[in-house]
This record gives C-alpha cells, sequence and structure tokens, in this order.
C-alpha cells in the first residue's frame, strides 16, 4: 500500500510539473530592439566654454523635452508597429509586466508578431530632462489614485475587479508612478511623437488615458499614424471649430469637462484613419455624487460624442464600454488588469478586421 502511495504521489508531481510547463511561453526571439531619444529642444548660452571654469554655463548647451523609446522587434514582424504612449503618472513601465508579475502589452503584442515601440513621454520616466523648471514635491497621494483609476473605492476594492488585492501588486502599483519634472504639454508631447513616426515610418498609436489629446494631435501632425487605440482618455478631445458640445458636469475633484476647438481641416485628418476607445467598468451611467464613477462617466460621454462627430464627418470612430459588451470589472489599466489577454484578445480582433495586422 505504501508504494502505491508512493506511485501516486511520484505522479501527481510529474502532472504537475508537465502543467507548469504547460503554461510556461515560448521563448521569444527579438531580431532587433534599442533605444534612443526623439524630438526635443536645445538651448545654447551665449559666450564660450571656460575649460578652467566649467561650471559656468556660457558657451553651453542643455538638450530637453524629448521623449525617450525603447523598441522590440521579433522575428518575421508585422508591416505596422505598435507605439504605447502612457498616461499621467505613468512611464513606459505601464505596458510593460504587470504589478503582479504577469506579462504586459509589451510582451503579448511581441508575440503576437508585432513591433513595439514603448514611449516615455517629454518631461516624464526616462525622458525627464525638462527644458522648464518644475518642483518636485513628496506628497502622499497614493490612496487618492487608487480610487480615481477605479481600483476601488479605497480601502475597499470593487466587487468583481480585475486587479490583483495582494499587498505586493498594489506595493508595485504604488511604485509604479512617477512625476512630472516639467508642465505637461499636449504639443510638445505630440511634436516629440510624430518624430517618431518619422523614424520608423508607418505604425498605429496606442494611447492610455492623459496620453489620448497628444494622441489625437499627432495623428492630426503626421499621416504617418496608421490608426489610433485609446484606452480611457479623458481629456484633450477635440472638435471643429462650432461644433464645440456644452461642458460636462461631474462631482470628479477636476471641474467640468470641456472639449477642445481646432479648424475643421485639422479635424478631418482623424477622418481617415480609423479610431477605437476602450473603458473599463465602475463608470457610472447617470450622475451620481460617487466621484470617481461620475469623473469617468463623463469623459466616456465626451467620448461617445467625439466619435459621434468624427463619424458625422465621414470617420470610423467607436467607442467600446467593455461591460456593455460581456466584460466586467475592469480598472482604469485594462491593458494590465488579471484578464489583459482577454483585453488583448479583443484589440487583436479590431485590428485584423480594419487590415492592420498584416505581415
Amino acid at each position: 500500500m505504501r508504494k502505491l502511495l508512493v506511485v501516486f504521489a511520484l505522479l501527481s508531481i510529474v502532472i504537475s510539473m508537465d502543467a507548469q510547463t504547460a503554461r510556461k511561453q515560448k521563448p521569444l526571439v527579438i531580431e532587433t530592439q534599442g533605444s534612443f531619444a526623439v524630438g526635443g529642444t536645445k538651448i545654447s548660452e551665449p559666450g564660450n566654454f571656460d575649460l578652467a571654469n566649467p561650471l559656468k554655463p556660457d558657451g553651453q548647451t542643455f538638450h530637453g523635452d524629448h521623449a525617450y523609446v525603447f523598441y522590440q522587434v521579433p522575428v518575421k514582424a508585422r508591416k505596422l508597429p505598435l507605439i504605447f504612449l502612457h498616461g499621467a503618472g505613468q512611464s513606459k513601465k505601464t505596458w510593460e509586466t504587470t504589478p503582479d508579475g504577469r506579462e504586459g502589452f509589451q510582451n503579448i503584442f511581441l508575440r503576437r508578431g508585432f513591433g513595439v515601440y514603448l514611449l516615455d513621454q517629454p518631461r516624464r520616466g526616462e525622458a525627464g530632462k525638462s527644458s522648464v523648471q518644475a518642483t518636485i514635491t513628496p506628497t502622499p497621494d497614493e490612496q487618492f489614485w487608487f480610487t480615481q483609476f477605479r481600483i476601488g473605492n479605497y480601502p475597499d476594492y470593487f466587487p468583481g475587479v480585475r486587479f490583483p488585492k495582494d499587498e505586493a501588486s498594489l506595493e508595485q502599483f504604488f511604485r509604479q508612478m512617477t512625476p512630472n519634472t516639467g508642465n505637461f504639454d499636449a504639443n510638445v508631447v505630440a511634436d516629440a511623437i510624430s518624430q517618431l513616426f518619422d523614424k520608423v515610418g508607418d505604425g498605429i498609436l496606442v494611447t492610455h488615458s492623459q496620453g489620448g489629446g497628444p494622441g489625437w494631435l499627432t495623428a492630426i501632425k503626421n499621416d504617418k499614424v496608421r490608426a489610433v487605440v485609446a484606452y480611457e482618455p479623458y481629456s484633450g478631445f477635440v472638435f471643429p471649430e462650432g461644433e464645440l458640445p456644452q461642458p460636462i458636469e461631474s462631482s470628479g475633484l477636476f471641474g467640468a469637462l470641456k472639449g477642445v476647438e481646432i479648424p475643421l481641416a485639422d479635424f478631418i485628418r482623424l477622418t481617415k484613419i480609423p479610431i477605437i476607445i476602450y473603458y473599463g467598468d465602475n463608470i457610472a451611467m447617470e450622475p451620481t455624487t460617487v466621484w470617481n464613477k461620475d469623473h469617468w462617466r463623463a469623459g466616456l460621454e465626451m467620448a461617445r460624442i467625439w466619435a459621434a462627430t468624427i463619424n458625422k464627418h465621414g470617420g470610423d470612430a467607436t467607442v467600446v464600454h467593455l461591460p456593455e459588451i460581456g466584460i466586467k470589472g475592469n480598472t482604469h489599466f485594462p491593458f494590465s488588469d488579471l484578464n489583459n489577454i482577454e483585453i488583448a484578445d479583443q484589440l487583436s480582433k479590431w485590428l485584423k478586421e480594419k487590415g492592420l495586422d498584416k505581415h
């Protein structure tokens, strides 16, 4: 009997090891990878550099306001790479390993054959050299961001939320946030991203949150942007002159949400490419005093008005509210939530439908 138990125990171990092996991903095969700075400004101080007094600014230069780019291109890559822009308080880390250690969109889409370019926007992360002065004050505010990003109403998680609830994952999430080293300027960001498209050629721009506004501006500036995918944009929605909607009031902490007027000729450029916008769960459908849910209600409502305006002018814009298609529990970060493979599948399906995933 003891021998039989030992055999069963060994068999159980083998089965468990086989299951773990089956879950392991195949090795990633990268053809090229690297990093570079793109865009930015150069300041030159008049005078002559004095080798004997090298700390004087006379005759010296200052390079700043560029973006930092890390890229990987797999073997037999698809024609159009994905270019990823983070949101407020974030860096390219937002697309990398998830807070609980799973693969993020960087690796998921590398495995699906896309070249990936991860951006740190000007004055953020590894592109921190700013031409404008800023003061960074270490203010405790992480419980606000937990709530603002709809993980829950701190300290409570939303029921069924797709964010890992262990302390280590929350610690990682808080530590991936990073400050601005100069004021946020959507045009500075868009200029740098446009220069990136000039460098790498046609591609698909994927934005998150605050990155949405610079994303629209980049698509207006550069026709090498073949499509825009936006996860939970809030601010920066642009409208043709004379078609600006009324501000949308909410009980959020940032006041009424307003659109931005631009010339019709610029707006029309957005009608020439497919655009899709995704929003997660726990967004109010009607005005409420629950401020985080109401804040994002305004964003979702503005996005729908914006997409309708795009389509009225002959464009191809779609807003997807994930709970409405049966995908529930997502936070402000669907691409790193526990179901990020399912979220990636939605994007892959759309890319295929639009003919954007060709080899």
